[in-house]
């Protein structure tokens, strides 16, 4: 779907930008490529640009705080943190990177970061340590 050459310059483009709040490449070496869509030359690519592809673990919805209720595939927050916790009682979230949005469009008014804090209490309750990716793929 893209060029490696446009590949390289939109990651170029985001490291300028990182760059004006003092972040370089060297402190952000992890890429959540955008709708988490990827294939394998994006794989090579990113690898080649010294960066480390990334994405959420699958099997809960906490990707899903995007949708707004007028989409086919709307989950309320309650649906994703119920899909969370009852996946954490039956395997296990060791490892998990789960993948939560800070901004939604205006149309989604049940807003899951507004749950944060009782899923982190929740997940704490439970013996789990949270920890930034760069510490979870050392």
């Amino acid at each position: 779907m893209v060029t490696k050459e446009a590949f390289s310059s939109d990651l170029q483009h985001s490291y300028t930008a990182m760059s004006s709040f003092g972040i370089t490449q060297k402190d952000a070496l992890f890429f959540l490529p955008p709708y988490e869509w990827y294939n394998d030359s994006i794989s090579i690519w990113t690898s080649q640009s010294g960066v480390q592809l990334i994405n959420f673990t699958s099997g809960t919805l906490s990707n899903a705080d995007y949708t707004t209720p007028d989409m086919k595939n709307y989950r309320s927050s309650d649906t994703i943190y119920q899909s969370i916790t009852k996946y954490e009682q039956s395997h296990g979230l060791n490892g998990f990177i789960l993948l939560l949005h800070i901004g939604t469009d205006a149309k989604r008014t049940d807003k899951m970061y507004h749950r944060l804090g009782e899923l982190v209490d929740y997940l704490k309750q439970k013996q789990y340590r949270l920890v930034r990716v760069d510490e979870l793929l050392k």
